[in-house]
């Protein structure tokens, strides 16, 4: 038996012991009290020297969003008079705690989740060594739930980002990150699964299942592999008590550092799309297909001068795998659209009357309509709309997604935030960037917006 075999060997056994009750401590018995420093004069191993390379780099971050609260009477000029209230805008403060990972020393890059900051108009990084920083926002992407916000760089230490593409299940891992607001936890387990898709309320999904301890306040902190590199980051938990069950879900590092690189180059992360319009392959269309019920997504439309029309793909073609991967239902094949880069190379497997063959196309770019503020009406100035983006429309709502605010401008000082969604002008409902133009058009006195931010709907009056 091998040294290294004996010391793993030893730890199992403390730890059993530990679990089961039979590892006590006794005055009597000194020497039974603790572990032995070595064994065959090897340490015992310990993650102690990858946490403290790696704990510097993950920080606490705190937003507060500040929402205007309307109040009909409170509007009326006599009543404030009558009454003696002061003419001042009346808001509700909300603070939202979480955490992050510090990417580029040199920089100030900082990866966390979208929900973290999401509509913040205060954010503040709190270092590991005590320090409070300003934070500004950089670019958020709903869809991934990833957002990068941007620190004074002074004496930072970063985490580098690891392939995550090579992590196998039964990896170990470590979770890093400020649950319920204590500073640096450090949690530990393995790699539970990959790929991980299906999940309620978010966009497109590819997660790293671990069994690592994950709790409210470790979203947009890391987790890292043994050699303390960036395998993800932490954004969710699933459990029916709303505690940590052993079921948590962080964002690939590959992944989270594409749309980094995106958000900073240009604010916002363009996505590719085979044109084409799918349904999950229910039995009862197998049937009515006449191909074998199981795994694929049906093709329902395609659409002209798409990559797929390009492909030869029709309607009634069972898409069962892109690239290799499976593809079990339409999520899956909605999750590789969104996440391939514009351009890559495409291999479809598809099912057609009953026979698999081969289709071969590149992902085009997806076509996001968009429209300047300052082009739609000067109170809008600053700010920049975008058709809303899929986890979004999932989440029922309509209307447009403000993707930038300058400092500065009057958009903001009409209290416009980064990630408000506008489903509203002068209580006319509006779809798309389109449906907002065509109201901005007719230059009403009046331009009064009805705003979603976070879980809170309320009017913007625009001055």
């Amino acid at each position: 038996m091998s040294r290294l075999t004996r010391i793993a060997l030893a730890s199992v056994l403390v730890i059993g012991l530990a679990a089961t009750g039979a590892l006590t401590l006794s005055m009597q018995h000194p020497a039974q009290a603790a572990l032995p420093a070595v064994i065959d004069g090897q340490a015992l191993p310990s993650l102690a020297p990858m946490i403290e390379r790696v704990t510097p780099a993950v920080v606490n971050i705190s937003s507060k969003t500040h929402t205007r609260v309307r109040d009909p009477l409170l509007d009326d000029p006599f009543f404030r008079r009558f009454f003696g209230v002061p003419n001042m805008p009346r808001e509700r403060v909300e603070q939202s705690l979480g955490s992050g990972v510090i990417v580029d020393a040199n920089k100030g890059y900082v990866l966390t989740n979208n929900h973290v900051v999401q509509g913040a108009d205060d954010i503040s990084v709190t270092l590991s060594d005590g320090r409070t920083l300003k934070a500004k926002l950089v670019g958020t992407d709903p869809d991934t739930d990833v957002a990068v916000i941007q620190i004074p760089p002074e004496n930072l230490k970063a985490v580098s980002l690891a392939d995550s593409t090579r992590l196998r299940v039964g990896d170990f891992v470590v979770a890093i990150g400020n649950p319920f607001g204590l500073n640096q936890t450090v949690t530990s387990g393995i790699v539970s699964a990959l790929g991980r898709s299906g999940l309620r309320g978010l966009g497109y999904q590819n997660f790293i299942q671990t069994d690592a301890s994950i709790n409210p306040g470790n979203s947009g902190g890391a987790l890292v592999n043994l050699n303390g590199e960036l395998v993800g980051i932490n954004t969710a938990i699933f459990s029916p008590s709303g505690g940590n069950v052993g079921i948590g879900f962080a964002i690939p590092s590959t992944l989270a550092g594409d749309v980094m690189q995106q958000l900073i180059k240009t604010g916002t992360v363009k996505r590719g799309s085979l044109g084409i319009e799918t349904q999950n392959l229910t039995p009862e269309i197998a049937r009515m297909l006449g191909v074998t019920p199981g795994r694929g997504a049906v093709v329902t439309r395609v659409q002209a001068d798409s990559a797929a029309e390009a492909a030869g793909l029709r309607a009634g073609d069972v898409v069962v795998s892109v690239n290799g991967k499976p593809v079990n239902n339409e999520q899956d094949l909605h999750n590789a659209e969104g996440l391939l880069p514009i351009g890559s190379d495409i291999e479809l497997k598809l099912v057609r009357d009953g026979e698999e063959i081969t289709a071969n196309t590149k992902l085009a770019g997806r076509d996001t309509a968009s429209a300047e503020g300052q082009t739609l009406d000067p109170r809008l100035g600053g700010a920049q709309f975008a058709d809303l983006g899929e986890r979004q429309r999932q989440q029922g709502l309509r209307g447009v997604v403000i993707t930038r605010v300058t400092e500065g401008s009057r958009a903001e000082s009409n209290q416009l935030r980064n990630g408000d969604v506008v489903v509203a002008v002068n209580q006319v409902d509006i779809r798309n960037v389109e449906d907002l133009n065509v109201l901005a058009k007719r230059r009403p006195r009046q331009l009064l917006l009805t705003i979603v931010r976070g879980q809170n709907a309320f009017f913007v009056m625009c001055e």
